[in-house]
C-alpha cells in the first residue's frame, strides 16, 4: 500500500474497539490484508454486552445516534439489520429541585430557543434571565469557548446548571464550564459566530432541522445490546480474511525499510515494524486506534510531537450500576426512559436509565424482570469511584428511592467500572486534534482514529476510522473535514 492510493498491502490496526474494527472492515473492502492487534482479551472497547438475572443487557454504551449514517450502516454491513431497534420510549425526565420533571423540549443540548421552553425547570428568576439575551450586546466566541461560560453569559448560570450540565455530563462525564463548545456542540458554536442573540441562533437551528424534515428515530439500539456490534464486525472481519489477535499489546512501532519478501528478496519493503509480545509484524501501513495514553506511548519514537499532544488529553472515569428487580416489586417506577440529575442538586448518581422501559427487547426476554441502571462519576470526581461495589449499589438504591419511590431490594446487581473511559474535550480541543494530525500526516502509512479526536459517540468513532483508512490511501479530505467540523455527540436519553 502506498500513500498514493494502492489498495494492496498489509495494514496493522492497533486496537479492537469499534473504531479499530470499523477501520479493519473498511480496509478489507479495499483489498488490503489486515491484522488487528488488541491488548485486552476481548474486542469491543467501551461496548460491552452482558447479562443480569438471565436477561441480556448492555454494560457500556446502549444506543447510537441514528441520524448520522455511519454506525447504523456499519451494523447493517455486519449483518445486524434485522436486529436494529429504536427506543420504545424517548420520554425522559430531570430529577431536580426535589422532583422528577419532564425533560424540556425545544432546546439544543439544553440551550433553549425561548424562555418558556424551560418552564418548570428554572426558577422565575432564571426564566427572566433567559429573556435578557435578546437585549445583550454580542458575545464573541473567538476560536473556541467553554459551553458553560458562553451560555451562562447569555442566559444565566441556572440554564447551565439545571439543563446544559446534566445533558453534556451524560455524553462526556465532563464539566460544562470546561468543555469546548466548538468540539462538543459544533452546530451551536457555528450559529453563535453569526448571531448576536443565542436564543435566536437556537431557533434558527431548530428551523433548519424542521425544514430538513428528518424522519425516523433519533437513536437506535440493537436487540441483544449495542455491545453485540463489535462482535458482529469482528466476525465479518475474520470472514473476509482479516486476522484479529487479542491479548497482544503492542510495545513498539517503528518505521523501517527492511525487506519482507518478494521474488527478489526486497521488492516488498515495509514501512513499519510492529512488535506485540513475541510477534514482530512488518506492515505497509498502521492505523493506531487506541486511547490517547496508549497512542502517545506508541507514537513517541516516530512522532514525539503527536505523542506530546496526546499525553495532554484528559479522561473521566465512571461506573455503571445495573440492577434487576421483580416486576411485581417495581410498580413505583414512573413511565419513561429514565432521568438525568444536575450536579448542582448534590446527588451521587448523575442519571438513571429504565432499561426495560426504554428497550422492548429487554422487557420481552423476561416479563417478570425489570432492569434499571444508574451512572456515577464525572471528570475530577475520584472519591465516589473509590467506593466499593456494595457502596455504589447502596447509594444508587438510595437515590432511586428518593427519586421514584422504588424501595424494593434488587434480585441481582452488577457494577461495571470504566476507568479513564471518556476523553475530555476542553477549550482548544479541536486545535489539539489538528496538531496531532499534522504531525501524523508527515509519516506516510500512518493514521490515528478513536474517541479522543472527533466525538465520543459510535458514529463519530466510525467516521474517524473511515477517515483514517482514506488517509493511508493518500486522501486527506475526510480527516480535514472532521477536524474542521467534528461529529456532534448528542445525548441518547437518561443514563447515556
Amino acid at each position: 500500500m502506498s500513500a498514493t492510493g494502492t489498495s494492496s498491502g498489509h495494514v496493522v490496526v492497533v486496537g479492537a474497539g469499534v473504531a479499530g474494527l470499523a477501520a479493519a472492515h473498511r480496509l478489507l473492502e479495499r483489498g488490503a490484508r489486515v491484522t488487528v492487534l488488541e491488548a485486552s482479551d476481548r474486542v469491543g472497547g467501551k461496548l460491552l454486552p452482558g447479562e443480569i438475572a438471565g436477561v441480556r443487557v448492555d454494560l457500556g454504551a446502549e444506543s447510537m445516534l441514528a441520524r448520522r449514517p455511519e454506525a447504523v450502516a456499519l451494523a447493517r454491513e455486519a449483518g445486524l439489520a434485522d436486529r436494529l431497534r429504536p427506543p420504545a420510549t424517548a420520554t425522559a425526565s430531570l430529577w431536580t429541585r426535589g422532583a422528577l420533571r419532564p425533560m424540556p423540549k425545544g432546546h439544543v443540548m439544553g440551550v433553549p430557543g425561548t424562555a418558556s421552553a424551560l418552564a418548570g425547570v428554572l426558577s422565575d428568576e432564571g426564566l427572566a434571565r433567559v429573556e435578557c439575551d435578546a437585549d445583550l450586546p454580542r458575545t464573541e466566541v473567538g476560536e473556541d469557548v467553554a459551553v458553560g461560560e458562553y451560555v451562562a453569559a447569555r442566559l444565566g448560570r441556572e440554564v447551565v446548571d439545571r439543563l446544559v450540565e446534566p445533558l453534556l455530563g451524560g455524553v462526556y462525564a465532563g464539566d460544562a464550564y470546561r468543555l469546548s463548545m466548538r468540539s462538543a456542540v459544533p452546530q451551536l458554536f457555528e450559529a453563535a459566530r453569526t448571531h448576536t442573540s443565542l436564543t435566536e441562533a437556537v431557533r434558527e437551528i431548530q428551523a433548519k432541522a424542521a425544514a430538513a424534515r428528518q424522519t425516523g428515530p433519533v437513536f437506535m439500539g440493537i436487540e441483544g445490546g449495542v455491545g453485540s456490534l463489535p462482535l458482529a464486525v469482528a466476525e465479518s472481519v475474520r470472514a473476509r480474511g482479516g486476522e484479529i489477535v487479542t491479548g497482544a499489546p503492542v510495545t513498539e512501532l517503528r518505521r523501517t525499510s527492511a525487506p519482507i519478501g518478494g521474488a527478489d528478496g526486497d521488492a516488498c519493503a515495509a514501512r513499519w515494524r510492529v512488535v506485540a509480545g513475541d510477534r514482530v509484524l512488518h506492515a505497509d501501513a498502521v492505523i493506531v486506534a487506541v486511547p490517547a495514553p496508549a497512542a502517545a506511548a506508541l507514537l513517541a519514537a516516530e512522532s514525539p510531537g503527536a505523542a506530546a499532544e496526546l499525553r495532554a488529553v484528559e479522561y473521566a472515569s465512571m461506573a455503571l450500576i445495573t440492577l434487576a428487580y421483580r416486576r411485581s416489586e417495581a410498580a413505583a417506577l414512573p413511565d419513561g426512559s429514565g432521568f438525568l440529575v444536575p450536579p448542582v442538586d448534590g446527588r451521587t448518581i448523575k442519571a438513571s436509565t429504565f432499561a426495560s422501559q426504554k428497550w422492548g427487547w429487554i422487557a420481552d426476554q423476561d416479563p417478570d424482570v425489570v432492569v434499571l441502571r444508574t451512572s456515577v462519576g464525572r471528570h475530577g470526581e475520584t472519591a465516589v469511584l473509590d467506593r466499593s461495589d456494595a457502596d455504589l449499589v447502596a447509594v444508587s438504591r438510595g437515590d432511586l428511592e428518593a427519586a421514584t419511590g422504588l424501595a424494593a431490594a434488587p434480585v441481582e446487581t452488577r457494577v461495571t467500572r470504566w476507568t479513564d473511559g471518556l476523553p475530555q474535550y476542553p477549550v482548544g480541543h479541536r486545535a489539539r486534534v489538528a496538531r496531532v494530525r499534522d504531525h501524523v500526516a508527515k509519516l506516510p502509512g500512518l493514521a490515528v482514529c478513536g474517541a479522543q479526536y472527533d466525538g465520543v459517540g459510535i458514529p463519530a468513532c466510525v467516521a474517524s476510522a473511515h477517515a483514517a483508512v482514506d488517509q493511508i490511501h493518500g486522501d486527506l479530505r475526510a480527516v480535514q473535514e472532521l477536524t474542521a467540523h467534528p461529529v456532534q455527540s448528542l445525548h441518547g436519553g437518561a443514563g447515556e
